[in-house]
């Protein structure tokens, strides 16, 4: 769809990432097929010890999946059947299912209408005896507010773990996401800041016994080939989806640069509208913008509007976790969490990937501005 002197804007482009770093990404691929080692292996080894020192952790342990590593790492920390663990309602779905897969059950607490993070003020109101953990959501790249949190688990002895699946590189007052926690959790889901060619993840952590139960864990509870200390699960990370991260995250800090960027520059064509609230940034958090957020009223008429523009855009989330009738089991009903149930209406994110170009920007912003006009 052409308009103008421009072709449509896509949501997301990974193509022009792989045209960047085709030379480098095609010789690590060729590296691991030739050396016949495809599960584990060298490539895995080296991809953990370079993640932990890029996150600021002592410890890192690839898995399947940023699902399995949330599961894997609740698990570690002890959670388990007839537990609680405290979330957010806004986010993905595996922040909530990877608790439930422990046996344990997801309390939600409401969000801070500005970051879309967990609100900490209302976690206490909501920790029981049960309570076992709380696990943060990085929203959008933002890292929540890791000082209220660890204070609050400190007070009632509670596990933090870190659900960062979309902020790989955001910091909080100087700690990078996954190191503050007990354990801190990555997704390399392609869309992903880092993204792999299929599934993985990875799970932090400055814990030995944490790192240790999660690399049995995920390799069928085993420490010695054909000996199990535990029920375990197939979790283990492709060396030719580490070989791809490993290539990736030697530009990462430069992508992340491009993000905030390209943030940056949306924030400035938005400033001074009435319609629209750009995405907003807590001191003493860096975002890596793994979506671009502006919240406004009428979003599903825009969202209309710029699929006609030819423009992409991505609503994260349309309704909270505890309206969804997988989670109806805890009785959560409308009204019960009304900062997340009016973020699920009005939040709407637009292109931000490092490869857009500055006349993209604008067409989008001037895209967004017009239909208010």
């Amino acid at each position: 769809m052409e308009r103008g002197f421009l072709v449509a804007v896509p949501f997301l482009d990974l193509k022009r990432q792989y045209a960047q770093i085709k030379d480098e990404i095609d010789i690590a691929i060729k590296e691991v097929v030739d050396s016949a080692h495809f599960i584990l292996g060298p490539n895995v080894s080296a991809l953990e010890e370079k993640m932990a020192a890029f996150c600021g952790t002592k410890y890192g342990v690839g898995v399947a999946s940023g699902t399995d590593a949330l599961h894997l790492a609740l698990l570690a920390c002890g959670v388990g059947a007839g537990d609680e663990v405290i979330t957010s309602p806004f986010t993905f779905v595996a922040t909530a299912d990877a608790i439930a897969y422990t046996g344990a059950k997801p309390v939600f607490v409401d969000i801070d209408p500005e970051t879309y993070n967990i609100d900490p003020k209302k976690i206490e109101e909501k920790i029981t005896k049960k309570t076992k953990a709380i696990m943060p959501v990085h929203l959008y790249g933002q890292p929540a507010d890791m000082k209220a949190i660890m204070d609050i688990a400190k007070k009632h002895n509670l596990k933090v773990v870190e659900d960062a699946a979309q902020a790989i590189g955001a910091e909080y007052d100087g700690k990078k996401a996954c190191s503050i926690g007990d354990a801190g959790c990555l997704s390399f889901f392609p869309t992903k800041n880092l993204g792999c060619f299929g599934d993985g993840g990875m799970v932090l952590t400055n814990s030995k016994d944490v790192y240790e139960k999660v690399k049995m864990l995920r390799g069928h509870g085993s420490k010695v080939t054909y000996h199990y200390d535990m029920i375990g699960f197939n979790s283990r990370l492709d060396a030719l989806q580490a070989a791809i991260i490993r290539v990736k995250l030697k530009h990462i800090n430069k992508w992340n640069d491009a993000r905030i960027k390209n943030a940056e520059m949306y924030n400035e064509l938005f400033k001074g509208s009435k319609d629209i609230v750009p995405a907003f940034v807590a001191p003493k958090t860096k975002s890596v913008f793994n979506q671009y957020t502006i919240r406004i009223k009428k979003r599903d008429e825009l969202f209309a509007f710029l699929e006609k523009k030819g423009i992409g855009r991505m609503v994260y989330y349309p309704l909270s976790l505890h309206l969804q009738k997988a989670f109806a089991y805890l009785g959560g009903k409308a009204g019960d969490l009304p900062a997340s149930e009016s973020a699920e209406k009005e939040v709407l994110s637009l292109p931000i990937f490092p490869e857009l170009k500055e006349e993209e920007i604008k067409e989008v912003a001037e895209a967004v501005l017009s239909f208010f006009k």
